[in-house]
């Protein structure tokens, strides 16, 4: 992976390099987790109904997701503040980014739905940094989670 975008994220081309704050106020690169599989969602809102389905469903497949040899990453334009009170009120174990002028979103191509709400995309990143599957999901948000898992495995 270089330290420049990529273009949008498609399979079978590298996952567009970006450097964002963590829950923590960490700041947390993507290369950073270079050797490893990684999961990135992309979701609208903290504390949505849709999106606390799918940040659930991440967090209740988390186990099997280590065990794969995976790290999850959800990223949105909330704030670093949003992501911590989310991350503690679900008890989410994973990072989550807080994107909050959408470059990363832009970066990767994430598209908004029907033009206004920002998209529900998964991207599964395998160790050299090239994306291998692509998830849009935002009417049905817990359901990439499982065929996210089947990638890995599957590889």
């Amino acid at each position: 992976m270089s330290d420049t975008p990529s273009g949008p994220a498609e399979v079978g081309r590298p996952a567009p390099a970006f450097t964002l704050p963590d829950q923590d106020g960490n700041e947390v690169s993507l290369a950073d987790f270079r050797g490893r599989w990684v999961v990135v969602y992309f979701y609208p809102a903290d504390d949505t109904p849709g999106c606390t389905a799918e940040s659930c469903s991440f967090r209740d497949s988390h186990e099997d997701f280590l065990d794969a040899g995976a790290v999850v990453i959800g990223i949105s334009g909330d704030s670093v503040d949003s992501h911590r009170n989310f991350a503690d009120k679900h008890q989410l174990p994973f990072t989550l980014l807080a994107d909050e002028h959408g470059t990363v979103r832009k970066a990767f191509g994430t598209r908004k739905t029907l033009g206004l709400l920002p998209g529900r995309v998964t991207y599964v990143i395998d160790p050299d940094g090239v994306v291998r599957r692509v998830f849009s999901s935002q009417f049905r948000p817990t359901k990439h989670i499982g065929e996210a898992l089947a990638v890995i495995r599957a590889a």
